[in-house]
């Protein structure tokens, strides 16, 4: 009725009260209907319509810039920006993607997929509009958590100095992706249940102004409380109390179920298809639930995602104060975990390797400088994970292998992986990051050691002549079945699991020379930087073995089909079994 006929924020603005009432069911019906066949972010997304009507009905994007942080908040702002059909339309559902994209749309100021951004990237925005003397409105939509992290903290101090337009809408519907934590979010509580007048103002303390919206699903009260601010001349913070998942019973009575979800029949909010079963994280779950047990100074620590290995509230629960949730803060986890490991207690961070990204000083300086051994668990490390640019868990072997002190290991196998995790709680003498599997050995083809204190010793899997595959965690498993290609060719090749990403096997790899012509390394992961190249960097140009390393290249990618870009790069096994016996010829 409304949808089909918005191109651009200027067709609503004209808007009769029960003509915004009626814009918003019809684009709360569309959500849930796009959900139900396709999944993907609905509970924040019902949350934010009637904010997000409000903005484009007072604002004038894309003169006036609106830039969302956790952009997984901004389908509705997607349907009133010229992408409506995206979201009525079945054959288009496909067309844009979950996040704001500034390939799909003027409206979209950044692409933006991890938290606590915005106020600091709309900071620039503001100040390069300062200084050319423009005049348009500058406003970050924050939530779901965002504030608890530090990028955020740090942009408020600096925004509260800018005396400048700035308008930043706190979303407050008291959750991350699961339930909040700190100290400022009961503060927030204070507020809200104050009617914003409580005392303790974390924004005031910033040096910004402040007004409080008591029903942030109020799109008239939104349109006066946002007309009241526009082209202030100071920065200011809108805080709206909204209801995550609104209009969705399930997604209201289970707001972290429903944060995002996989797509569900409609009458009963049941998932159409049974959840597929991780063995890694289900395996690990147990080995934590074990170990806390086991050791009373054990913690497992995460930063808003119940720690990358689907922890549920049972599981929490079980652990009680072995178990804490830091919010979106994955910097502060990291050197916390180093405090930790030096107080003599026994941490887990574990956290998706996108999100890991963030932490690179943290690892570096607060952990490796120090030697703390504590262990971080990097979770969603393939190109099979996450396919949107924003969450792609394929650079971290480039990352951290290099950090000098931090011992990366890949195991192989859920038995493998747990032997890894049970040695590097038990030694005090390195801090240790994990890569969990993916996708691996169903049943491991070698015996699993128990101890992996003599570093960079890797594994024979297999024993052949001629062509050595190097399969790196994941792709272990895909180096055998690229042999098993092989064998039916007459051709019987040595597989190895190098487990450490950290180092080389110096006196293997010399040994390969004796039997070997041709050694490919196969890698989940980015080339430059990554095992490969360390490996090639062993052998050196002039060296009579030749070295062929098989990953991705340098560079980002976007909503692809991981089973094409795999093919796209020969990361199969009839792909590198026929370019080995090319080379052999």
């Amino acid at each position: 009725m409304y949808l089909e006929h918005i191109s651009s924020p200027a067709d609503i603005k004209g808007y009769t009260a029960e003509q915004r009432r009626l814009l918003a069911e019809e684009m709360r019906t569309a959500l849930i209907h796009r959900t139900s066949l396709i999944g993907g972010h609905i509970g924040p997304n019902l949350g934010i319509i009637e904010a997000t009507i409000a903005l484009h009905t007072v604002f004038d994007s894309p003169r006036d810039k609106i830039v969302f942080d956790v952009s997984h908040q901004c389908y509705p702002h997607k349907m009133l920006t010229g992408r409506a059909g995206a979201y009525v339309n079945e054959a288009e559902y496909g067309d844009v993607s979950g996040f704001t994209n500034t390939d799909e749309s003027t409206h979209d100021i950044f692409n933006i997929g991890h938290t606590s951004t915005a106020i600091s990237l709309a900071s620039g925005l503001a100040k390069a509009r300062d200084l050319a003397g423009g005049t348009e409105n500058i406003v970050a939509l924050v939530g779901d958590g965002s504030m608890s992290g530090g990028e955020a903290l740090e942009g408020l101090n600096v925004v509260g100095e800018l005396g400048t337009n700035f308008i930043i809408v706190f979303n407050d519907n008291d959750q991350s992706i699961s339930e909040n934590h700190g100290g400022m979010y009961r503060k927030f509580k204070e507020l809200r249940e104050t009617n914003g007048t409580a005392p303790d103002n974390l924004f005031r303390a910033m040096g910004l102004d402040y007004r409080y919206v008591k029903d942030g699903n109020d799109v008239e009260e939104l349109i006066r409380v946002f007309r009241a601010v526009k082209d202030t001349p100071h920065p200011i913070v809108i805080h709206i109390h909204t209801q995550k998942g609104k209009g969705l019973t399930f997604a209201e009575a289970d707001p972290e179920g429903w944060h995002r979800h996989a797509p569900f029949h409609l009458e009963n909010g049941i998932a159409k298809k049974p959840a597929k079963p991780d063995p890694y994280a289900a395996a690990t779950v147990d080995f934590v639930l074990e170990t806390a047990k086991k050791h009373p100074n054990f913690i497992y620590l995460s930063a808003g995602i119940v720690g990358g290995i689907n922890l549920s509230p049972a599981d929490r629960a079980q652990l009680g104060s072995q178990y804490l949730d830091v919010g979106i803060a994955e910097e502060h986890a990291v050197a916390m975990a180093s405090g930790l490991a030096r107080g003599g207690a026994r941490p887990i961070f574990g956290t998706y390797s996108s999100f890991f990204q963030r932490t690179y000083d943290q690892m570096a300086q607060d952990v490796a400088i120090n030697r703390s051994p504590a262990v971080f668990l990097a979770t969603g490390t393939s190109l099979y994970r996450s396919t949107d640019v924003t969450h792609l868990g394929f650079y971290d072997i480039s990352i951290f292998s290099n950090i000098p002190n931090l011992v990366y290991l890949a195991p192989t196998s859920v038995a493998e992986h747990i032997a890894v995790l049970r040695w590097a709680v038990e030694q005090r003498e390195h801090p240790v990051m994990i890569r969990m599997p993916y996708t691996g050995y169903d049943e491991s083809p070698y015996p699993v050691r128990a101890d992996y204190g003599t570093l960079n010793k890797s594994i024979v899997v297999t024993e052949g002549a001629d062509v050595a595959l190097i399969g790196v965690g994941n792709f272990a498993a895909l180096a055998s079945a690229a042999a098993e290609e092989l064998a039916r060719e007459g051709l019987h090749a040595t597989v190895i699991n190098p487990l450490y990403l950290s180092g080389l096997d110096a006196e293997l790899l010399d040994s390969l020379r004796a039997k070997h012509r041709l050694i490919l390394t196969v890698e989940d992961g980015i080339l430059d930087g990554g095992f490969g190249q360390k490996v090639a960097a062993f052998y050196g140009a002039q060296d009579s073995v030749r070295v062929k390393n098989y990953g991705l290249p340098k560079k980002f990618f976007n909503r692809y089909t991981p089973a094409a870009l795999a093919r796209e790069y020969h990361l199969t096994a009839e792909q590198i079994a026929a370019d080995v016996l090319r080379e052999m010829r």
